[in-house]
């Protein structure tokens, strides 16, 4: 039939888009026309298909081929249309049935020589097209593993060209090889490219367990520093932002690294969101496994700001802020971070997402990241005390921590000063840290009990209730926040303070199973985000 009809998806952000490929054979001129706002990457695929359909011994039709990308107004980029384009032509052509395409999602980028690549961006496609009722997908052999991380589709994994067409037409593969496989579930694949030793048992470099490594970081390696463990263990239970301010070797990047320990895994729907972000960003290895632990990034102070909220000129990726999604965002030597790029943060810190405005497209990442911000006291870094190790002047120390704006800071709930620790602390805190198996544990419950009094709501998290309805639904004990609308009062804090120390109160009476906070609670999350020492 000289017009034929496949489906592919484009992603925006991601957020994924049904694009209907249309090809039609006529008379006139022998070439290709793409039309359907396609970028220059999408343009060149007339030259890749030509040469992959040419190379797998099938026929290139000698006529005006054009090619549609419905809707016209979306903009398509990348080249993971070349399958869905590839298998058009062929079915317009006749060597494919139309009816066995139908009800098929292409996702693939073609080679020269018909195979068929990976591409990024697999998950957040696949839901889309099961979202719109497709149940078969096709994408490339490395691309499977990740595909059939959404429920209720069959994958199609093809290796070639060829192999897809065949699939398609009922064949068995060239030579009589396997045609593409059709699965639906991940233990259906076939074992690629896996390596075994003599006995047919993994190779000693296995990420299996194995003597000599080094063992997982723990909370209770953290000694003389209990304020701030508490702090982070707060945090960690209401979904609330951190600053550490303190010299080095006090304890703040090792306590930074040691929250992801204590947080409770993702749920099923979290972790498909975080690893759709992880896909897009093309993080995820060929063997693609559900991300089910919190992530953790930690940018370098030199890190632009495109690298940490997102950007780029051609297809928009996320940035540091949405890649930390469900997790934690360690800003090490946050004063070393460029102005701008700090400032950047305040809009997802508030909205949970970052919007990216480009002259063609407006995308969105989500962005719902615990942020920790690590300082030194001044530029010297160099811990006042007996020997006088600071000589910074207070106006060099006031230049220094200014570079963290006040509208920034104003959005950290809990702020923490870390002293040295002489040995006689480390020694006698020895017996009082716990284990991170045992402060997540605690977590945990509190996590349930905001979990069920939000149950009815979108959130699941006290940082994630917005001050209306804090003050309307869940106010907290009556008279308990005097103390709070004095310092408003007196203009020690601001009207979004409030809001943040109401939330790190809830959290502080949900880790005391406490069914409402009390003025106890107030007055201590007052003190945490006021900033309290040790």
């Amino acid at each position: 039939m000289p017009l034929a009809r496949t489906h592919s998806v484009a992603l925006t952000g991601v957020t994924g888009h049904l694009v209907e490929v249309e090809v039609d054979i006529a008379n006139g001129l022998v070439g290709m026309i793409l039309v359907g706002l396609p970028d220059t990457a999408l343009r060149e695929a007339r030259d890749r298909i030509h040469a992959a359909i040419v190379n797998s011994k099938e026929d290139w039709p000698q006529r005006k081929i054009t090619v549609g990308l419905s809707p016209a107004s979306l903009p398509k980029r990348g080249s993971w249309f070349d399958l869905a384009i590839a298998i058009g032509i062929l079915t317009a052509n006749g060597t494919v049935r139309q009816a066995a395409s139908a009800g098929v999602m292409f996702f693939g980028e073609l080679g020269l020589d018909g195979r068929v690549r990976p591409v990024r961006g697999v998950l957040p496609a696949v839901a889309a097209a099961v979202q719109q009722g497709f149940g078969r997908v096709m994408v490339a052999v490395q691309n499977a593993e990740e595909a059939l991380l959404v429920p209720g589709v069959r994958v199609i994994a093809a290796a070639t060209l060829t192999q897809a067409a065949d699939c398609l037409r009922g064949l068995p593969g060239p030579d009589g090889g396997p045609a593409a496989v059709e699965c639906d579930s991940a233990a259906d694949l076939p074992r690629r490219n896996m390596m075994t030793n003599g006995d047919g048992s993994p190779p000693s470099s296995s990420l299996s367990a194995q003597p000599g490594m080094v063992p997982a970081p723990d909370l209770s390696e953290l000694l003389g520093q209990s304020m701030a463990r508490r702090a982070a263990e707060v945090c960690a239970a209401g979904g609330h932002h951190l600053s550490l301010l303190g010299p080095p070797g006090a304890g703040k990047t090792m306590l930074a690294e040691r929250i992801p320990t204590i947080l409770p895994g993702l749920e099923r729907d979290a972790a498909l969101e975080v690893t759709s972000i992880h896909s897009v960003a093309g993080y995820l290895t060929g063997q693609a496994a559900l991300l089910e632990r919190p992530p953790f990034l930690a940018p370098h102070h030199t890190a632009t700001k495109a690298a940490i909220v997102g950007g780029g000129s051609g297809v928009i990726r996320p940035g540091a802020a949405s890649l930390a999604h469900r997790g934690v965002l360690f800003l090490d030597e946050a004063p070393e971070f460029a102005r701008d790029v700090l400032d950047a943060l305040r809009q997802p810190l508030e909205a949970g997402q970052v919007t990216i405005a480009r002259s063609g497209a407006t995308t969105c990442f989500p962005a719902r990241f615990t942020l920790v911000l690590a300082s030194n006291p001044c530029p010297c870094a160099q811990a006042a005390g007996p020997a006088e190790g600071c000589r910074c002047s207070p106006v060099a120390r006031r230049r220094y921590l200014g570079r963290l704006s006040g509208p920034l800071l104003d959005r950290v709930d809990v702020k923490i000063e870390l002293e040295p620790v002489s040995r006689r602390e480390l020694l006698s805190d020895r017996g009082f840290s716990e284990s991170s198996q045992a402060v997540a544990l605690r977590v945990g419950q509190a996590r349930e009990r905001a979990a069920h009094r939000l149950r009815d709501t979108p959130w699941r998290l006290n940082g994630e209730v917005p001050g209306s309805e804090l003050r309307r639904t869940w106010p907290p004990a009556p008279g308990s926040l005097a103390v709070l609308e004095r310092s408003l009062e007196r203009g020690l804090i601001t009207a979004r303070g409030v809001v943040k120390v109401i939330r790190v109160a809830w959290t502080l009476a949900d880790l005391a199973g406490r069914p409402r906070p009390a003025r106890d609670d107030c007055h201590a999350a007052l003190g945490l985000w006021l900033g309290v020492r040790r």
